[in-house]
């Protein structure tokens, strides 16, 4: 924030202003130009001026993404644990069983369609819709157990995604390269999981709010209790003599390998929908509707419609584009859940983005 500060002239005259109307002699006497006591001078406005641009040039460029920006480094915390996280998706793989499976469906379904797309997307980053803030939490929280972030840093990171599109500063664009868009730029640069301030630029509705900051700070808190969840049922449900594996095998299949299956679904918008499918929308990005990303995402692979459109709830926008995450919004409508929900509107014969005539 730039420091308000007053110029002599604003001083002079607020002095003459305050001059007691008893004391005429003293106000005719007044000189042409009064040195602040507080030691404001033309020089020192200057000086902080320059300050306050550095300041602001360095904040811009601090939450500046993209390949260019991250300058080769890889941030060694985020490659190990995504590295063990598929270790433990391999080894899922050993250990089938239907329960192990049910696990995953159910917390792929809460952690990627409620937490992901509509949370984490269609509610909190493009607002189009609203819902009780007990719901907010709680969809909320349910993103993340997709270990995607806490809801500031992903919700910033894609607002920046969509304000530079495949252009310089998009965090990941396939302009970059294809590893890039798709899991290079998560593990390289600086992770900013926790600068609530710095992402506060790109998020400031989220900051001024206690419970999105709580949860951006313990985001791995659901990932963790659900896991320890998953354990005790896998175990209570396993026969003797194997509770331990039973316990274990539901935890690989209802955490390792669901979290690594969300986040290349996740990563698939990312990548996959910005080279691969048809277009709708003439837009100024890369974006395009992907069928496949869409039905392993519940509806965030019709790309162009959404970018055509950032703040329809709606991204299927025809009878045959299925999108299950929209699905869920229209059904909490129904119970009185939802409301204000947001759907584009275009002419088929002549499709064309928002605010475009």
């Amino acid at each position: 924030m730039t420091p308000t500060l007053l110029s002599p002239e604003t001083t002079t005259r607020q002095a003459t202003v305050s001059t007691p109307a008893s004391s005429p002699a003293r106000t005719a006497a007044a000189p042409a130009q009064i040195t602040p006591a507080t030691g404001i001078t033309p020089a020192t406005i200057e000086a902080a001026r320059k300050l306050a641009a550095e300041v602001a040039r360095k904040v811009k460029m601090d939450v500046r993404m993209g390949r260019e920006h991250q300058q080769g480094r890889i941030n060694w915390i985020t490659l190990i644990v995504m590295s063990l996280f598929h270790v433990g998706a391999i080894a899922a793989l050993f250990c089938f069983s239907w329960k192990n499976l049910a696990a995953f469906a159910i917390m792929y379904f809460f952690a990627i369609n409620v937490g992901i797309g509509m949370a984490y997307h269609r509610l909190l980053t493009h607002r189009g819709y609203r819902t009780p803030k007990w719901l907010e939490y709680f969809v909320t929280a349910c993103g993340t157990m997709a270990l995607e972030g806490g809801p500031i840093f992903w919700v910033a990171t894609h607002r920046v995604h969509h304000q530079n599109s495949d252009q310089e500063g998009d965090p990941h664009t396939p302009v970059d390269g294809t590893f890039w868009a798709h899991a290079g730029w998560i593990i390289s640069g600086r992770a900013m999981h926790s600068e609530t301030a710095l992402l506060g630029r790109y998020a400031p509705d989220l900051t001024r709010d206690r419970g999105h900051v709580w949860l951006s700070k313990f985001h791995w808190l659901p990932l963790t209790v659900t896991g320890l969840v998953q354990v005790a049922l896998g175990a209570a449900l396993a026969p003797a003599g194997s509770r331990i594996l039973g316990g274990l095998s539901m935890l690989l299949w209802g955490t390792f390998l669901r979290v690594v299956a969300g986040l290349h679904a996740t990563w698939f918008v990312n990548s996959a929908t910005h080279m691969f499918g048809s277009r709708r929308f003439e837009t100024r990005d890369d974006s395009r509707n992907n069928w496949w990303v869409a039905l392993l995402t519940g509806g965030e692979g019709w790309h162009n419609n959404h970018h055509a459109h950032p703040v329809s709830a709606r991204h299927g926008l025809a009878w045959y584009e299925f999108d299950i995450n929209y699905y869920g919004i229209w059904l909490l409508s129904k119970i009185g859940l939802a409301e204000k929900i947001q759907i584009a509107k275009f002419d088929k014969a002549n499709p064309k983005p928002a605010g475009v005539i």
